[in-house]
């Protein structure tokens, strides 16, 4: 399977995935942004509106590991003594409640807290490379590029929330570094549905500028069938 091209039916045309050099990127699916009673619903999001993409997460990473691909976390969050964190994005808002404070499930985007730990149902298995990173993009002030060159990967199969924010972030960040992106459209998510439309059309727009779209279960037909 590794030595194989796949060919993945994706817009706007199929994506050739190399198995040997794709990894699965998964991001900042944490339990504040995506749980009942966390800093995500706190702010008044529809956290429903995410929560509809782990099934499909789950399924695809699954099937990632019985392929035994590369399968990676993102978690968006800082450090105790917010030494990383810009004065504007803390004020950004304007909310009574910013990150740092104490929120519904600790300290919000601080690391170590259970609020910014990812959600049990995709957690990390032994080996997956975990991802901290202090913005939006995976890239920025992270050793994640660093991770995929050693290990040869030149294609990301980006998934996560949210579509608009992070995940969009962190394609373009990867196309400007030569990254193939295959964003499969049911396993990213957004708190507002106009933003998840945009977000994946600005993706796939004027012969794909910035990725792919496809849908998880193209991707799981490819790798199963190899």
């Amino acid at each position: 399977m590794q030595a194989k091209t796949l060919l993945v039916p994706a817009e706007p045309y199929a994506f050739e995935l190399k198995p040997a050099e794709c990894a699965l990127l998964i991001i900042d699916m944490q339990r504040d942004f995506l749980e009942p009673g966390g800093f995500g619903e706190m702010l008044g999001n529809d956290v429903s509106q995410l929560r509809r993409t782990i099934e499909p997460n789950r399924r695809l990473l699954a099937a990632w590991r019985a392929a035994g691909l590369l399968a990676m976390h993102t978690r968006e969050g800082h450090r105790p003594d917010l030494s990383d964190l810009p004065p504007s994005k803390k004020i950004r808002g304007r909310s009574a409640t910013t990150i740092g404070d104490v929120g519904p499930m600790g300290r919000i985007l601080v690391r170590g807290e259970p609020g910014h730990d990812i959600i049990p149902e995709l957690y990390p298995a032994p080996g997956e490379p975990v991802i901290d990173k202090p913005g939006k993009g995976a890239f920025h002030a992270t050793d994640l590029h660093s991770i995929l060159q050693h290990r040869g990967i030149t294609q990301l199969v980006v998934t996560g929330v949210t579509t608009e924010v992070c995940v969009n972030t962190t394609v373009r960040e990867a196309n400007d570094r030569g990254y193939d992106c295959l964003v499969p459209e049911d396993c990213v998510g957004s708190y507002f549905p106009e933003f998840q439309e945009m977000g994946l059309k600005m993706i796939k727009a004027q012969g794909g500028i910035f990725g792919w779209v496809t849908g998880s279960p193209s991707v799981i037909a490819a790798i199963g069938d190899a």
